[in-house]
């Protein structure tokens, strides 16, 4: 049998047995949840289902989960809310850092266009985000504060409560990127003070197309997408049934499993950072030591270039990643590594191991013992050695 081993789940997961059974048994649930007559009241009962299932997974009300397609709708939704309240009141700055995904970057951009100002603040060596910078840049013109609550490509986690207490002591609102966060560390909107938390499913073993955005009761909000009443007439269209059933699944599961999850996975981690650090000389774990996901592993192997050990790894039938999902197909380095300051030639050299259900210490140590010589291969062929 052929060797397969997928190392990156946190560009997305498969579905988990459990998942793919819910949603199989929601295939004949074809009423729009929107409609009054039986078919519609039984949809719209598993979707609520749902709802409270996702809101007991971070601590929220149900009342305070609008469902979207994904990540990147529920960021986009958020600054543009953020958009509309700027051209109505006094406060015009939003506050977001260097090592966010895209798709805050490129809102924040597109913000930043339109003549509102924007910071991009530092983190450090760790991709810790600089908490004199923050309290620096924060001042009564501060509409948002957006900090990622756990990084895609390194995996440091932030200490969200600390960030959105001054955020709120000058007047902020606190907005949080949770989607590698929730469903692999505890989550609960109330210990972390935000006022809006991203979701998505596909990253916790569920279908793709399918997220969610906290928005605290309370908080301002305008549609990014306008049509019918759906969602509290903030996010309009017919609801996507299946895909709002299989994340509540996935909700549920994960609750189920939180501590058994950070504790394999952060067994399985150590054994390939510990592996690694030993099989092969002069190579970087980027990330914060403690304050990181259990599933994931950043390393830089100077002298080897990502691209190349990507692909001499995916021949072996080990597939990772050079830095997040969103940026594949680029040549440009990793900015988050860049912010961290790895510079060019590590940032080039830099692989993200990401862990998840059905990874077995046997793979692991198949990853270990494969690795060395693609290594020792690449930098015997590099110009940089």
């Amino acid at each position: 049998m052929d060797t397969h081993i997928y190392l990156d789940y946190n560009a997305t997961t498969p579905l988990r047995p459990e998942i793919r059974a819910a949603m199989i048994d929601s295939f004949d649930l074809y009423g729009n949840a929107s409609s009054m007559h039986a078919s519609g009241r039984a949809a719209r009962v598993r979707v609520e289902d749902s709802r409270r299932a996702l809101a007991e997974l971070i601590g929220a009300k149900p009342g305070e989960i609008i469902f979207t397609s994904g990540g990147s709708e529920s960021n986009n939704t958020v600054f543009k809310t953020m958009g509309s309240l700027m051209t109505r009141g006094e406060r015009n700055e939003i506050i977001t850092t260097a090592i966010e995904h895209p798709c805050v970057l490129n809102s924040a951009e597109n913000l930043r266009s339109l003549g509102y100002t924007v910071s991009f603040l530092p983190v450090d060596g760790d991709g810790k985000l600089d908490m004199g910078a923050l309290k620096k840049a924060l001042s009564k013109k501060t509409l948002l504060v957006s900090v990622m609550m756990a990084n895609n490509e390194i995996g440091t986690v932030q200490d969200i409560p600390a960030i959105a207490s001054l955020a709120k002591a000058a007047g902020s609102l606190v907005h949080t990127d949770a989607v590698q966060a929730v469903g692999k560390i505890p989550v609960d909107v109330n210990a972390l003070g935000v006022d809006y938390l991203t979701m998505s499913c596909h990253k916790i073993y569920g279908p793709k197309g399918i997220g969610a955005l906290y928005v605290r009761k309370g908080s301002p909000l305008f549609p990014l997408i306008h049509g019918g009443h759906q969602e509290d007439g903030f996010r309009a269209g017919t609801y996507n049934n299946q895909g709002i059933l299989g994340f509540g699944a996935a909700a549920r599961l994960a609750g189920e499993s939180l501590a058994e999850y950070a504790l394999e996975m952060g067994r399985l981690r150590t054994r390939l950072r510990d592996g690694l650090l030993a099989a092969v000389p002069r190579i970087k774990v980027n990330g914060h030591p403690r304050d990181v996901l259990p599933n994931t592993l950043n390393v830089s192997f100077p002298g080897a270039e990502g691209e190349a050990i990507l692909l001499s790894l995916d021949l072996a039938g080990i597939e990772v990643s050079t830095g997040s999902a969103c940026a594949s197909g680029s040549l440009e380095p990793s900015h988050v590594l860049l912010a961290i300051g790895a510079g060019p030639e590590l940032a080039h050299g830099s692989i993200r191991f990401s862990l998840g259900w059905g990874i077995t210490h046997e793979a692991i140590d198949y990853v270990i013992k494969t690795l060395p010589p693609i290594i020792a291969r690449l930098r015997a062929m590099s110009t940089l050695t």
